[in-house]
Order: structure tokens, then C-alpha cells, then sequence
């Protein structure tokens, strides 16, 4: 990236330039967001410091891009947004990232000095922007003046940095983005000027604790969160994994953590034997993650007691450290530092307890897992037409790469997903657990299609997932980003609402399904696709959905294939 260089004197720049530069100083190289006169100073900037603007056609979508292409890169993802009802429409947005603790700067505008902050009366365009944003961020900041904004740029670079990933916010007035200042080159320092160069390391001494630990338990385990993968720590967490001959457990957002063709890794959809090896586990090592609802809380029925399982937990954010189960060893490091320092550690040990008896363990636990894949797996028997949604992931996963990247996006679609698709390349798969937001899963996409253009993206939706966000099959064609959605239709309108405790079991249905009548439509996705410039393909039959992929890939086009699957057999959850 070539950054323009200060000229010796009279130089000028916007407020928002200002912001361009060291955006552009820190690396940062795409911004996702809807262009709009109150902030030109801002995006006028962008191309100049080398920087990509990814226009989206509604606000929040930008924040959902930004989400993405930071997850799948670990970098920041940064999205803008104009005052009003610009900043209005990304709220949803921020909420959903912000919870799914995805690292983003979002760069709002708002009117101009005299008129806000406080509002005068009557002042059009105008909110408490920064106010409305409080509960959803976790930093944010108004600029009062252009000499302060590189200093905020930079605390909000910082904080981004700082504790468990999130969303952070800065509120700049429309007049101060767009006009020329004098430059003042004290107000551009490197990154490592107002940012620690390094991630987090872990104390050596609780290291060498941790290390003592696992070496010594007798069936140690490994519950990975997102923690690793914003720490991008996918290749020490299998290293740790071999090491100790343990198995590998992970919260929802994290499933993606770990090839799951390692004979450590078990997959959350194998619910029951998930759960046999958190109570079997004498030592439990818990890397970046809350161990919140879907995580049964980290206590019984699901965990073993405290009094018989010790607990390491490893976090950026000390808050999390025992919040909701005591710990042994609270750690708080970057997920990564500490398990390259942990497995330098445990190489040093002359010796390891019981590696024997884990090994038999981890067969044990794999051979519950075949029974299991066995089961789900007549559901691919199967192969009428509409089809039976198992039909869906499991050829995805038979003709797509195995580094390609699934977004997956809706209620039931969701759950089939997850129990036919088989993660084979880690940090390859991306949804919204945390929430259960549906209608994401289309800027999702395009976000990581922007954060790797070389490699296949493909996202699975319900009907109802596609219907909140279809115009952006549009923002995939005319920002040369293709995306190949692949849309669930049972034809019917019946929203899924899980009892509460359902988390647990995936959205387990309690009730039976039965043959949807007063809520059918009849949507052709295929058509609509075709209406936008978009390859549209619409299948009923597993030869029918593989030539579709296949043509669709072959295409480089952003391709939408609408498969009609069996509406009753898309509702029986309670086959899984």
C-alpha cells in the first residue's frame, strides 16, 4: 500500500483525511459502508491512502461485512455511516458484531458544530448518536474538535485492541470531516506510538503452573472459543491437542477452531458425548470464551463439579475470569501467546501422565461418534425430490474446497447445517450463534469474500434468512465480490421460537411436525437473482443441485441456487 507522503510545508488536509491516514498507517486496507455528502472528507480520502470502500445497500449490512472480514483475517474490520438515519440503520448491526465479539471501528458523521451535542431544537438529521450507541459498544467517543482527531482515532485503535473484541464508535461532526485544515505532522504517529506491538503474554510462572497440571491429570480436555480464533491460534490449539492427547471441545462460535478430521476434535452437534467428556475431565483448559448459556454455564449437569474437574481459564478480558465458575489458574493473555508459550513448556517435561489411558479415551469418544454420524447419516438416504435439507450441506461439502468458507444463515437451515457440513480447514465457517440473528448471512458472506477474493464462498439460508437481505446480491455483482447462495424454500412462512433451554440441544423441536397450509408462498429466489444480473438456478433433486454448484463455480458470478426442499421434512428436527 502506497501512502502518500506530507509535502515540506503550506500542506492542508480534511478532518476526515485526517482519519484516512492513519486508518492507512495501521494497515487498514477496506472499509465497508454507504457514502453520503455530511462525511465526503472521509471517503474522498479512502482511494488516495489506499484504501477500498465496499458499499453495501443498507447500513447495518456494512457493520455485518466489517464483522466478517474481521473474523476471518483477525484484522479490524471498519464500517461508516452517515448521521441520522444512516446511524439509525447500522444499530441492529452493531448489536448483533458487538455481541459476537468481532473487532470493529465503526466512523459515524454527525451535524455539524453549534446544532449538536446538544441539540439545538428541531435540528434536522439529529440524535444522541454516540448515547444510542453506549449499551452496544465498548468504547465511544464524540470529536469536539479537528485537533483532537487523530488522538481518538488512536484511543479507539487502541481500545479495539484492549480486553475482548467488540465494537467501538467514533461520532465526528460533518463540517469538521469535510474541511481543509493546516497539517500538523505531530498528529500522525506509527501504530506502535499509541498501541502495544504485541499481543498479550501470559505470566511464565502461570504457565509453567498450567503446564504442571495438564501434565499431570488424568483425562485432561480442551474447550475452545472465539477467543482463538481472533487470536488465530488454530494451528497451537491442534499442537496442544496432540501433545496431551486431549480432546477438543468448542463453544458455537468457535466450531471452525480445528480440522474436524483430527481424532481430538469433537464436534458440539455430538451433544451427548460432548457432554460425557466435560464430566469425565479431571483438568478442563477453557481458551477465550465466557462459557455462557450455550456452553452449559460450564457447571452441572453439563461440566463435571468443581470438586472433582480443575479449571484453567485463559481470556484477554479479566472480567470473564471466573465470572461464572471459579477457577483453579485464571489466565489473562493473548489465547495464542499462551499456547505457544504452554507447548514450549510442556516439551521441556520429561514426563506425562496417562497418555495411554487418553488415547484409549479419545477412541472411545470417537467410536460414540461414528454411532452417532451413522444415525444422522440415513437421513442421506434420502433422495426424493423436494429434497430432504440433509441433502444440502452434505453435497456442499462433497464438491466445494475444503478451504472454502460457509456462512450459514436462518432457523431450521441453520440446524441442518451444522449436523451434515464437516469443517476441514479451520476458521472456514461463520454464522451468528450468539444472537441467533437471522439475516446476516448474506453480508456475512460478502464480507469474507472481500477478506479472501481467491478462495470459494458459499453460504447456506433459509428462505425467510434470504427475504431480509436479498438486495445484496446486488452489492455482490456490482463490487466484483461473488458469492454463491444456496436458499432452503419450503415454500412456507412458520418461524422457529426454541424454548429457551433448546440451546442446549440445538433447537431441538418438542413438538411435531406438521404439514404447513395457511402459510405458503411461493418466492423464486432463482428469478430474482436472474433480475439483478446474478446466475439463478432453481433444483429439486441431488443431480439437479450438484450441476448448479458445479455451473455456479465454473461461473466466477455471484449465483443464487434455489433448492425446494421438503417443508415436513425441513421441520423434523427431532430426527437429529
Amino acid at each position: 500500500m502506497k501512502i502518500p507522503k506530507f509535502s515540506q510545508k503550506n500542506e492542508t488536509i480534511k478532518g476526515g483525511g485526517i482519519v484516512s491516514r492513519i486508518l492507512a498507517d495501521a494497515g487498514i486496507d477496506t472499509v465497508f459502508g454507504i457514502i453520503d455528502g455530511s462525511y465526503f472528507g472521509l471517503y474522498s480520502t479512502l482511494k488516495p491512502n489506499g484504501i477500498r470502500l465496499v458499499t453495501p445497500r443498507h447500513e447495518s449490512n456494512g457493520v455485518h461485512m466489517a464483522g466478517a472480514y474481521a473474523r476471518m483475517t483477525g484484522k479490524l474490520g471498519v464500517c461508516i455511516a452517515s448521521n441520522g438515519p444512516g446511524v439509525a440503520n447500522v444499530l441492529s448491526g452493531v448489536a448483533l458484531e458487538h455481541m459476537e465479539g468481532n473487532r470493529i471501528l465503526l466512523i459515524t458523521s454527525t451535524r455539524r458544530e453549534g446544532i449538536s451535542y446538544p441539540d439545538r431544537g428541531g435540528t434536522f438529521q439529529y440524535f444522541p448518536q454516540v448515547e444510542a450507541t453506549r449499551p452496544i459498544t465498548k468504547w465511544r467517543c464524540n470529536v469536539t474538535s479537528h485537533n483532537r482527531i487523530a488522538e481518538t482515532v488512536q484511543t479507539a485503535l487502541r481500545q479495539s485492541r484492549m480486553g475482548r473484541p467488540g465494537v467501538v464508535h467514533i461520532d465526528i461532526p460533518e463540517n469538521i470531516m469535510s474541511t481543509d485544515y493546516d497539517l500538523n505532522p505531530t498528529w500522525f504517529r506509527p501504530p506502535s506510538g499509541y498501541q502495544t506491538a504485541h499481543p498479550m503474554p501470559a505470566v511464565p510462572q502461570q504457565v509453567e503452573t498450567a503446564a504442571q497440571m495438564l501434565a499431570q491429570a488424568a483425562l485432561p480436555m480442551i474447550h475452545a472459543g472465539d477467543g482463538v480464533v481472533h487470536a488465530l491460534a488454530f494451528q497451537e490449539l491442534q499442537e496442544l491437542a496432540t501433545l496431551l492427547r486431549a480432546p477438543i471441545t468448542t463453544s458455537w462460535g468457535a466450531r471452525s477452531v480445528v480440522n474436524e478430521r483430527s481424532e481430538e476434535a469433537v464436534p458440539f452437534i455430538y451433544r451427548d458425548v460432548v457432554t460425557r467428556i466435560r464430566k469425565d475431565a479431571d483438568v478442563a483448559l477453557v481458551l477465550g470464551t465466557r462459557l455462557g448459556e450455550t456452553d452449559g454455564w460450564g457447571t452441572p449437569p453439563h461440566w463435571a463439579p468443581a470438586s472433582t474437574q480443575e479449571l484453567i481459564q485463559v481470556d484477554l478480558d479479566p472480567e470473564i475470569l471466573g465470572s461464572g465458575r471459579a477457577t483453579d489458574l485464571a489466565v489473562q493473555a493473548d489465547v495464542k501467546e499462551f499456547l505457544t508459550a504452554l507447548i514450549d513448556t510442556l516439551k521441556k517435561m520429561k514426563h506425562m501422565n496417562h497418555l495411554d489411558v487418553r488415547r484409549k479415551k479419545i477412541k472411545t469418544y470417537q467410536k460414540a461418534c461414528d454411532t452417532v454420524r451413522k444415525k444422522l447419516d440415513k437421513q442421506l438416504v434420502d433422495k426424493a425430490a423436494p429434497l430432504n435439507p440433509a441433502q444440502v450441506p452434505a453435497i456442499c461439502r462433497e464438491i466445494f474446497d475444503d478451504d472454502a468458507i460457509l456462512i450459514i444463515d436462518g432457523g431450521r437451515t441453520t440446524v441442518w447445517s451444522h449436523y451434515f457440513h464437516q469443517v476441514r480447514v479451520p476458521n472456514t465457517l461463520l454464522e451468528a450463534p450468539e444472537m441467533g440473528y437471522v439475516g446476516s448471512g448474506a453480508p456475512h458472506a460478502i464480507g469474507a469474500k472481500a477478506a479472501f477474493p481467491e478462495r470459494q464462498v458459499y453460504a447456506i439460508m433459509g428462505d425467510g434468512a434470504m427475504c431480509l437481505n436479498q438486495r445484496e446480491i446486488e452489492t455482490s455483482i456490482r463490487t466484483d465480490l461473488p458469492v454463491i447462495f444456496i436458499v432452503l424454500n419450503d415454500n412456507t412462512f412458520d418461524p422457529v421460537k426454541p424454548d429457551p433451554f433448546s440451546s442446549l440441544d440445538l433447537q431441538k423441536e418438542t413438538s411435531k411436525a406438521e404439514k404447513p397450509d395457511e402459510h405458503q408462498w411461493n418466492t423464486r429466489f432463482d428469478l430474482i437473482a436472474q433480475a439483478m444480473g446474478a446466475l439463478g438456478e432453481r433444483v429439486s433433486d441431488t443431480a439437479g443441485l450438484r450441476t448448479a454448484i458445479k455451473r455456479a463455480i465454473g461461473s466466477g458470478k455471484c449465483s443464487v441456487i434455489h433448492v425446494d426442499v421438503d417443508p415436513v421434512k425441513h421441520q423434523s428436527l427431532e430426527a437429529l
